[in-house]
């Protein structure tokens, strides 16, 4: 039911979407959840994601069972309706029938680890780590920053997952955010993103499998999580260039390499002009 975008063709607008390094955040000074709020008012929901009120805490209770050992996780009814796509599954098992014990949703290609955020979002706005605002120094920064590195400089746990399609280690709010893509929550999205920014000390070979994941998973008109890929390889060109990794991957090919492709022309191309363009007094 919930199927994953695979989309084909180049977009006529790719060389203005791909320009890499001039799409750069504006900081913010109020908290995430403030605002996301200002952006809500065009997804289906009435009140933002992830606050609950009394209504929704006594809404019927509904079984998710989710992935191939169908782990079950559950919610209430109009928690889980704050996703649209929910929402209309909701409509089309429930309505129509008396029995409440029927009121199930299978998720069979779904990861738990990923819908267990997914599901924590929904309720509390946030997932772990969570993403903080510094006052003092007024930059963004992930819950327990200072440990999600291993002794080892690898990369923490709580920053990967094992994608159970291929068996390749990739970043967890990469996988986050294509489930919010696919649950249609775009407030989840920005933040996966944010926090995906946030995330250092990554392998080589962890970033070239997000990124694949990334392609796989999003629409050819997801502008934001490929252009933060395709910059991210373009600002660390000089490992990626000595990577035995990278050179495999780019022997196989796919589209994420023709996008990497235009982008560092375009990358070039910026460097070109500021150096021809003749200096202010």
């Amino acid at each position: 039911m919930f199927s994953k975008h695979h989309t084909h063709g180049r977009s006529d607008s790719f060389n203005a979407r791909y320009r890499a390094g001039k799409s750069t955040g504006r900081s913010m000074k109020r908290s995430f959840q403030d605002h996301l709020g200002d952006s809500r008012r065009t997804e289906r929901e009435t009140r933002p994601e992830g606050v609950p009120n009394a209504r929704t805490l006594t809404s019927p209770v509904i079984t998710i069972c989710v992935g191939p050992e169908k782990r079950l996780f559950a919610a209430h009814e109009e928690i889980l309706c704050m996703s649209p796509v929910f929402a209309d599954v909701c409509r089309g098992q429930f309505f129509e029938s008396p029995d409440t014990h029927s009121k199930t949703i299978s998720l069979p290609e779904e990861q738990p680890e990923v819908f267990s955020c997914v599901l924590e979002y929904l309720y509390k706005g946030d997932y772990y780590p969570r993403l903080l605002h510094n006052r003092r120094r007024n930059t963004w920064e992930l819950e327990n920053e200072a440990n999600d590195m291993d002794v080892d400089g690898t990369e923490k746990g709580d920053a990967t997952i094992v994608d159970q399609a291929t068996g390749n280690v990739i970043l967890k709010d990469t996988a986050v955010y294509c489930a919010a893509e696919r649950y249609s929550l775009s407030g989840l999205k920005r933040l996966a993103l944010r926090k995906q920014g946030l995330q250092s000390g990554i392998q080589c070979s962890t970033i070239l499998a997000s990124a694949r994941y990334a392609y796989a998973h999003t629409p050819d008109t997801d502008s934001k999580l490929r252009a933060h890929y395709l910059a991210l390889i373009i600002r660390c060109r000089s490992t990626f260039k000595r990577s035995g990794t990278m050179q495999m991957e780019m022997e196989q090919g796919g589209k994420l390499f023709f996008d990497l492709f235009v982008a560092m022309c375009n990358y070039i191309d910026d460097l070109t002009d500021a150096c021809k363009s003749p200096r202010s007094a």
